[in-house]
């Protein structure tokens, strides 16, 4: 299953191993989520009807991203919406990370290459709170 990080229950992020697979399909974030996540995995021969999407008018509060690691490794922290940290990630090439709320921060471990895909429209200056975390003395990693 994909690692969560959560505070006090609520959905900050979702980690899928590179490795990590799962037959049919298979979304991880809710419905109600304003970015839809979700591993397809099918058969040769299995054929997804045509189709289009119809218009719906959506209110998106918040910003959520998906940045999949092609190259390198990273270290993601993460924090709460009050800005306190909660826990770090080392994540590897073929990792994907979901970013559904909270606060978050990166170091690049290596030379990374990543693509980035986010709610819109982008906002600029307007978009981000940038803040200086108060990390602890010893980070709390998971590999």
């Amino acid at each position: 299953m994909p690692i969560k990080i959560t505070d006090n229950g609520r959905l900050i992020a979702l980690i899928l191993r590179k490795d990590f697979t799962q037959p049919g399909v298979n979304f991880f974030t809710e419905s109600s989520s304003s970015l839809q996540v979700g591993m397809l995995n099918h058969p040769k021969s299995t054929k997804i009807d045509a189709h289009t999407h119809q218009v719906h008018p959506r209110t998106i509060e918040n910003t959520q991203e998906v940045l999949f690691l092609r190259r390198g490794r990273m270290r993601v922290d993460f924090y709460t919406d009050q800005q306190q940290y909660l826990e770090s990630v080392i994540m590897g090439a073929g990792d994907v990370l979901v970013l559904v709320s909270g606060g978050h921060g990166f170091e690049a471990l290596e030379d990374i290459d990543m693509i980035e895909v986010k709610t819109g429209p982008y906002m600029g200056a307007k978009d981000k709170i940038r803040f200086q975390p108060n990390l602890p003395d010893k980070l709390t990693i998971r590999d």
